[in-house]
């Protein structure tokens, strides 16, 4: 009989390609859905906030002055390192949310199958919602989508992989920077994506990942000033409104949540949740003679 002790996990943030602690110091206990201890997590403060926004802002234009190719190459890539750890993700599916092995490959599967399905989006929905507007005079009149800017989101609280990455991979496509605060009761499997960006293409920033009570952490990014957009798909079936008040003040552009949470699947018949993060540009250029 062994008497070696187990390597507990700590999870910890990941702040502009980083992981650090939480400023406060603060973690909680998480939890496998039959009640086993799986790890310790990092419970994020205001200060947490506050550094993973500037970590977004700081990464944005960068991020945005790639090419759209690019930022699909990368998109891309973030699936094919999925795809050799599906047997890692799909056994931290089964133990957070207490599905069955099949039912968890497939979820693992289809979170794969939407970082492509993002990625082959992103040199593409610029024709969808852009275009050359007829107009009166000798002028070229051109709109585009461009990205909004750092977009605040709280990640579905039942779905912890597949309904994480859909609510990233929208956002960043376009050329966004995200702040995403994790299901509280399942965090792992998106510490463990966050482990996966940090070895990929995904610049630092671009991508920061919060653990802890979106309860605490939701309003405080629905105030940031320097948070253009919020996605409130993770408070489905919640009332919204002190979060959307809060948002107003610098007029950032709000995705409300759903009555209740979304199954996620099948993927979406269009861009329109890329272009939920994106503001129409309109730029008037004289023909030549």
């Amino acid at each position: 009989m062994s008497d070696r002790l187990d390597v507990r996990r700590t999870a910890k943030l990941y702040l502009g390609g980083k992981f650090p602690r939480s400023e406060s110091g603060r973690t909680y206990e998480v939890e496998a859905a039959d009640g086993r201890f799986l790890a310790n997590a990092a419970l994020a403060s205001r200060k947490d906030v506050r550094d993973a926004v500037g970590a977004a802002r700081k990464a944005q234009p960068g991020w945005a002055g790639a090419t759209a190719y690019n930022r699909g190459q990368v998109l891309y890539r973030v699936a094919e390192m999925l795809e050799g750890r599906r047997v890692q993700f799909a056994h931290e599916l089964v133990d957070a949310e207490g599905c069955k092995p099949k039912e968890a490959a497939a979820q693992v599967d289809a979170a794969i199958d939407r970082w492509v399905w993002y990625a082959g989006w992103s040199d593409k929905f610029h024709q969808v919602d852009g275009g050359l507007n007829p107009v009166a005079g000798p002028y070229f009149n051109l709109s585009v989508p461009e990205p909004t800017g750092v977009v605040g989101a709280i990640a579905p609280q039942g779905s912890s992989l597949l309904g994480l990455v859909a609510v990233l991979a929208p956002i960043i496509v376009s050329g966004n920077t995200v702040v995403v605060v994790t299901s509280r009761e399942r965090p792992l499997p998106a510490v463990s994506l966050g482990e996966v960006l940090a070895t990929s293409d995904v610049p630092g920033g671009v991508v920061n990942i919060l653990t802890g009570d979106a309860e605490e952490l939701a309003p405080i990014l629905a105030g940031h000033l320097d948070v253009n957009a919020l996605d409130l798909t993770g408070c489905a079936g919640t009332d919204t409104t002190e979060l959307e008040v809060l948002a107003a003040e610098n007029v950032k552009r709000v995705v409300r949540p759903p009555a209740e949470e979304p199954s996620f699947e099948p993927v979406p018949a269009g861009p329109r949740r890329i272009l939920a993060f994106c503001e129409t540009k309109t730029v008037w250029h004289p023909k030549g003679t």
